[in-house]
C-alpha cells in the first residue's frame, strides 16, 4: 500500500523537474544554434565577396562581420584585402595599355617603315641592273643623249625634262607636206591608246630639222594639230645639229635655201621610244602600223611597271610652263624668219651635212 503510493507521488513530480530543467539547457542551446550558423555563413559570405562586385563584397563582407559578431560575443573582424580583385579593379581603370607600351609601339612602326622603305629601294635597284644587265647582253644600240633646246611654250628645255616618264621624240620641219603630218598623227594615236591603259605616261615631242624657219611661235602653231601634250623643241642651228647627232639623225638642207621661201629639208623618218632613264628603246620607222607601235610600245611599258621602276606622270610640257624657270633668252628665236645666215644658219654646206 505504502510503495504504490510513493510510485504515484514519482509520476506526478517527474514533469515538474523536466520543466524546471528546461530553462537552464535552453540558453545553452540557443547558443550553440547560431554559433554552428555562424560558422557556415561565415565561408560562404567570404567566397561570395571574392566573385562579386564592390557593392556586393561590402555586404557580404558586413553579414561576415555580424556573424562573427554574434559568435564572439561582440567583437569585429575587418575583412582582409584580396589582391586578386584589387588588381582587376586596376586594370579596369588603366586600360590594357600604359605610356611605356605605347612609346615602344610608335618606335616600333617607325623602324619597320624606315625598313620596308629601304627594302623596296634595293628591290627596285636590283630590278634596274637585271635590266640593264639584259640591255648590255642584248646589244642596246647608243641612241639619245644631252640636248639643251627651246620648248614652243618659249623656256629652255633639255633632255633631263623627259626624264621619269617614257617618249616619243620624232624629227621633221612644219613645211612637211605629208611625211612629217603622218607620222605625227600615227604618235598622237598611240599617246592616246596607252593612256587609256596605262594614264599618261608618254610624252609627245617634235625636234624641228629645219630651225632657220621653225621659230617658237612656228613650231607652237604646227603641233597643236597633233596632241596638246605634244613639245615642239626648236633652237639654233648648233644645237639642233648636236642634239640630232645624238639620236642618229640625219637632215640635209639644200645649199643655197632661202629661208623665207618654200623649200624641203631631207632628214630620217623614225620616231624614237626612250625610256624614263633616257635611254634608247626602240625606232619606228614609216612602215611601222600605228597598231604595231602601240604592240610594242605597250609591252616595254608593261614590264616597266611589272618591274616596280620609277614611272611618273608625263607633263613636261605643262611642267616647264610652270615651273618658274625664265623665258629663253635668244630672241631670235620669236623673230620671223630670216635669210641672214646668223638668225639662225640657214644653209648647210655639204661637208656638215650628218648622216
Amino acid at each position: 500500500m505504502l510503495g504504490h503510493f510513493v510510485a504515484k507521488k514519482a509520476t506526478a513530480v517527474s514533469p515538474l523537474l523536466r520543466r524546471a530543467a528546461a530553462p537552464a539547457a535552453a540558453p545553452a542551446l540557443a547558443h550553440a544554434v547560431p554559433t554552428a550558423a555562424s560558422a557556415f555563413r561565415l565561408p560562404a559570405a567570404r567566397a561570395f565577396s571574392d566573385q562579386a562586385p564592390k557593392g556586393v563584397d561590402e555586404r557580404g563582407a558586413g553579414t561576415s562581420a555580424a556573424g562573427a559578431t554574434g559568435a564572439t560575443g561582440g567583437s569585429k573582424q575587418a575583412p582582409r584585402p584580396d589582391p586578386l580583385a584589387s588588381s582587376m579593379r586596376q586594370a579596369n581603370i588603366t586600360g590594357p595599355f600604359s605610356l611605356t607600351s605605347a612609346g615602344l609601339f610608335v618606335v616600333t612602326g617607325i623602324g619597320l617603315y624606315f625598313y620596308f622603305q629601304y627594302e623596296k629601294k634595293q628591290a627596285a635597284e636590283r630590278r634596274a641592273r637585271a635590266l640593264a644587265a639584259q640591255d648590255v647582253s642584248v646589244g642596246r644600240p647608243r641612241i639619245g643623249g644631252p640636248f639643251s633646246l627651246v620648248s614652243s611654250t618659249g623656256h629652255p628645255f633639255t633632255d633631263d625634262d623627259l626624264l621619269g616618264s617614257f617618249s616619243l621624240i620624232y624629227f621633221g620641219f612644219t613645211n612637211c607636206p605629208d611625211i612629217c603630218p603622218e607620222e605625227l598623227d600615227k604618235m598622237g594615236t598611240v599617246v592616246e591608246a596607252i593612256a587609256k591603259d596605262h594614264g599618261e605616261v608618254i610624252n609627245p615631242v617634235f625636234v624641228t630639222c629645219d630651225p632657220a624657219r621653225d621659230r617658237v611661235p612656228q613650231v607652237a602653231e604646227y603641233i597643236a594639230d597633233f596632241h596638246p601634250r605634244m613639245i615642239g623643241l626648236t633652237g639654233t642651228y648648233e644645237s639642233i645639229k648636236e642634239c640630232c647627232k645624238a639620236y642618229r639623225v640625219y637632215f640635209s638642207t639644200p645649199p643655197g635655201a632661202d629661208p623665207t621661201k618654200d623649200y624641203l629639208v631631207d632628214h630620217s623618218i623614225f620616231f624614237y621610244l626612250m625610256d624614263p632613264e633616257g635611254k634608247f628603246v626602240d625606232a619606228f620607222g614609216k612602215g611601222s602600223t600605228a597598231e604595231e607601235v602601240h604592240a610594242k610600245t605597250d609591252d616595254y611599258v608593261r614590264r616597266w611597271k611589272a618591274a616596280r621602276l620609277p614611272l611618273r606622270e608625263a607633263d613636261a610640257k605643262e611642267r616647264i610652263a610652270n615651273d618658274g624657270r625664265a623665258p629663253a633668252s635668244d630672241k631670235d628665236l620669236w623673230a620671223p624668219p630670216s635669210a641672214e645666215p646668223s638668225r639662225p644658219v640657214a644653209v648647210v654646206a655639204s661637208g656638215e651635212r650628218l648622216i
